[in-house]
């Protein structure tokens, strides 16, 4: 009995012992009462969406939703991106995407996280009382254009899709319904939500932070004045909205806060990290906030740019496009000593086996996000160009095309962009029709901004999607799948229409 006893009384402070082990200490709890009460608050809310954009899709993964994702659903799904793993990623390079990708989910998922926390941060932050009216609008207008670039991105790529604003979150924070089955919303209202946010975002957004009164630094990667009005300018081309574009890319010109780098391969290489040429960019740096955008984008079995893995390369077919005196073409890891010591080339037309010192590379790699002397670690600091002025002159000379038919306007801005690579330029406006001209301007925009997220949105635009994928997957020996009338938009991803029956993918 006396041994029962002693053991009883060890059991019991063993017991209490583990019982005051587990129970924490709680020395603050962050809630709706007290998290956002300071301007540090503010623009740690504010950053935190920024962060969005390079937002890692999982644990231990820093593929992102620009450079990762938003390749994958608008480059590689055209003519100029190519897959040449498997799985769900060749399915899209193949044009062969279903409900449940999972680049499709991601896609979604990663643009309404964006969208949503842009949301709560308008909500919460002007309940701040220690903030000025300039404070409150300066925040205001970041987000603002942060979700104007969400809804862009997902009307791009789904259309109809529901609508949240702050006043969205007001409502669940009243009266919660956690199986609220949203609507979708169509794309003209929404567009009229971005164009209000846009609008709202130039008003109150600054030139530049070189002298700015709220952030201590130039925080160069902030959204503007020209950043806002940039994406406007991509909204209005989307609609076809000419004259809007002419107007607003004037505006844009008018700001003196932009002009072309002076050379193309310095414009990506991994230590700019920011221009004259930048208007709106996801930024990155090695030692603070990598990414992995070499290990997918660098060649295989190089010597310089190593260990890296050709997840996405650019179509041989799309590359012999380039004219060798063009500087854009040198941009590609297209011939080269591997470290096996065998010579990485194109295959010639027809051959299958490469003879004995030689490899067949399947597809090119770019240097765009694979600088030979920038990171040699597993993670990089490339930054990510959303939108660049090049882009803005290519649009006005589209648009000044679409309204009056070739012009000496377009054509000296098409060659603007031209002569900074050396490429042959353009002649006079009389030896084009306005439908030749439109696909210089298409096949222009081709050689400068592929893999930026641009290919697919331009060939929609342009009324090529379907004649053009179709044509290159025929030439690669793979099905041509695309039929505008079913794949300008994808599905709405599975795992969404499973819990919101009013995402249905009935005739998309």
């Amino acid at each position: 009995m006396k041994y029962i006893s002693i053991l009883s009384l060890m059991m019991l402070f063993v017991a209490v012992s583990c019982e005051s082990l587990i129970e924490p200490k709680v020395y603050s709890i962050l809630t709706d009462a007290n998290a956002f009460q300071s301007k540090d608050d503010a623009i740690a809310a504010v950053n935190a969406a920024y962060s969005r954009l390079k937002q890692p899709s999982g644990s231990n993964d820093s593929w992102m939703y620009y450079a990762g994702f938003q390749v994958t659903i608008t480059d590689l799904t055209t003519d100029a991106g190519h897959a040449k793993s498997g799985g769900d990623v060749g399915l899209m390079s193949d044009a062969n995407w279903g409900p449940s990708n999972t680049y499709l989910a991601y896609a979604w998922q990663h643009q309404y996280k964006l969208v949503s926390d842009v949301n709560n941060a308008l909500y919460y932050i002007p309940k701040i009382k220690a903030l000025t009216d300039e404070e409150q609008a300066q925040f205001a207008g970041e987000l603002k254009f942060l979700r104007a670039l969400g809804y862009y991105d997902l009307t791009n790529a789904f259309g109809p899709v529901p609508l949240m604003t702050e006043d969205s979150v007001a409502k669940n924070i009243q009266n919660p319904d956690y199986e609220a089955k949203t609507p979708v919303t169509q794309v003209a209202d929404i567009n009229a939500k971005i164009i209000s946010d846009l609008e709202y975002a130039a008003q109150n957004l600054p030139l530049n932070y070189t002298s700015s009164k709220i952030y201590k630094t130039n925080d160069v990667g902030r959204a503007t004045k020209g950043s806002a009005l940039a994406l406007l300018c991509k909204l209005y081309m989307r609609e076809k909205n000419w004259q809007k574009v002419v107007e607003i890319s004037q505006q844009i010109t008018d700001l003196k806060q932009y002009q072309l780098y002076p050379s193309y391969s310095e414009l990506f290489a991994e230590s700019n990290k920011w221009c004259s040429e930048n208007i709106f960019s996801a930024l990155s740096n090695n030692l603070v906030d990598a990414t992995e955008m070499m290990n997918h984008f660098g060649p295989i079995n190089h010597k310089e740019v190593t260990d890296r893995w050709q997840y996405f390369g650019i179509p041989w077919r799309f590359w012999n496009t380039f004219e060798k005196n063009d500087e854009r073409r040198e941009m590609f890891f297209y011939d080269y000593i591997g470290t096996d010591g065998l010579r990485y080339v194109q295959p010639p037309a027809g051959a299958v086996n490469p003879p004995a010192g030689y490899y067949y590379l399947p597809d090119v790699a770019s240097k765009k996000y694979a600088d030979p002397k920038g990171s040699t670690t597993y993670l990089d600091g490339h930054v990510f160009p959303i939108i660049r002025y090049a882009d803005i002159l290519l649009s006005r000379a589209e648009a000044l095309n679409e309204l009056t038919g070739p012009n000496a306007e377009s054509i000296q801005l098409i060659n603007q962009v031209k002569s900074r690579s050396k490429a042959t330029l353009l002649g006079t406006a009389g030896t084009f029709t306005k439908e030749t001209l439109r696909d210089a301007i298409l096949q222009e925009r081709g050689w400068e901004f592929f893999f930026e997220c641009k290919r697919r949105e331009d060939l929609i635009r342009m009324d090529k999607y379907q004649s053009m994928v179709n044509t290159y997957l025929s030439a690669i020996g793979k099905t041509p799948r695309i039929d505008i009338n079913k794949h300008r938009y994808f599905p709405y991803p599975q795992a969404q229409v499973d819990i919101n029956p009013n995402l249905s993918n009935t005739g998309r």
